[in-house]
């Protein structure tokens, strides 16, 4: 469990230092762990939990966050988030989808970080036609989805970085809480207390881990060297999911 909990704070720190929850990262070091698979969301989403909230708050408090566009966002994932938690999965599909969305979260930290400031863009209007099928399955995969919004807000010229990153921050929080639900309503009482049991070191390695990221760890190296390691390590772990 030592080696367990250090893995799960440099995950933290590394995804919270790039502006994540780390969902995705979580659930694979579970899976690799030999974890019932079906404790895999809950905790994952547990640690997204902590690690994006006081991010959240902090842009919220800076005047960061785009309230309207973030809300309306959020908003139409939430309900499909909840929908993917509730959602029966076995194993190997389950798997399979985890290890496809490592692979693709490693590619999306590789697209170039441009923005815009002021009014979103014409492609940028159409990002709520998105927000559902992401929030689905962060729900159905323990995951926060801002990694998938991030990229697309980013490609369309959404708003501006700090803006996207705030939404994104909010975006996960919203859809871990809603995802969570989720799992536990599908999961009954005996999985909950198991999650807990098996999970609360864990949490208390991500809360560590997310502050130091979100506080410290982009002025240590450049942003763009802390994105490029994370997603190698994302790669790796997805790859060696998919191929068993």
């Amino acid at each position: 469990m030592i080696w367990l909990a250090a893995a799960f704070l440099a995950t933290a720190l590394l995804y919270a230092s790039v502006g994540y929850g780390g969902g995705s990262g979580y659930s694979a070091l579970l899976a690799l762990s030999g974890v019932d698979y079906r404790l895999l969301p809950a905790i994952a989403l547990a640690c997204n939990i902590l690690v994006v909230t006081g991010g959240s708050i902090r842009f919220a408090r800076a005047g960061i966050t785009p309230w309207r566009g973030a809300a309306t966002l959020t908003a139409i994932a939430a309900p499909a988030a909840f929908l993917g938690g509730l959602t029966p999965i076995g194993r190997s599909a389950f798997l399979a989808l985890l290890g496809a969305s490592l692979v693709l979260t490693a590619l999306t930290m590789l697209v170039p970080v441009t923005s815009r400031e002021g009014e979103p863009s014409r492609a940028g209007r159409w990002m709520p036609l998105a927000a559902a099928p992401i929030g689905y399955l962060a729900g159905l995969a323990g995951i926060g989805g801002g990694i998938f919004l991030a990229p697309l807000l980013h490609l369309a010229r959404w708003n501006s970085a700090r803006a996207v990153a705030a939404t994104a921050s909010l975006f996960i929080l919203v859809n871990s809480l809603f995802g969570l639900a989720g799992q536990l309503l599908k999961g009954g009482p005996d999985r909950l207390v198991s999650a807990v049991s098996l999970g609360l070191p864990l949490l208390i390695a991500v809360a560590i881990g997310g502050q130091i990221g979100s506080l410290f760890a982009a002025r240590l190296l450049p942003a763009v060297w802390i994105r490029w390691l994370t997603a190698a390590l994302t790669l790796w772990v997805g790859v060696r999911l998919l191929t068993g």
